[in-house]
């Protein structure tokens, strides 16, 4: 039990490091439109890709447990472990695919970092949003 606690554990910081790396990127892509120079419309279709983008990290860190699960022979086919990483990582659990006795822990700990990361994208999120919001108030103000 205690070595699968250590790989759910290692999953999790991986997906620390996925998400920390994904959203550094993403500061340093956004950080040219800090000036508060578009307008509203302008501004709106920025958040798209900063959306698809955060969605995309949630997929790779989902991929990251699914193949680890179907490598380690816990769910015995990719598309399975795939669907059962989505369903769990976003703490949705239908319940119909589950882990076998002895790695049902490790789903628990998978549950735990989809949370983590999806507050963390919601939270980088809304400090995109109100930057563009300051900024935006600022260069009226002036």
């Amino acid at each position: 039990m205690l070595t699968k606690l250590f790989a759910a554990g290692s999953l999790m910081a991986l997906c620390v490091m996925i998400h920390a790396g994904g959203l550094s990127w993403a500061l340093r892509q956004l950080r040219q439109y800090a000036d508060g120079s578009g307008g509203f419309w302008q501004d709106t279709l920025r958040f798209i890709p900063l959306a698809a983008w955060l969605i995309l990290l949630h997929l790779a860190e989902i991929s990251v447990w699914a193949l680890f699960f179907y490598w380690k022979g816990a769910i015995p086919d990719a598309q399975s472990a795939f669907y059962f990483s989505g369903v769990t990582y976003t703490t949705t659990g239908y319940g119909d695919i589950v882990l076998p006795q002895d790695w049902r822990l490790a789903g628990g700990v998978e549950a735990l970092t989809g949370i983590l990361m999806c507050g963390w994208s919601t939270g980088f999120f809304m400090a995109v949003v109100l930057r563009l919001y300051e900024s935006r108030a600022g260069v009226a103000e002036r």
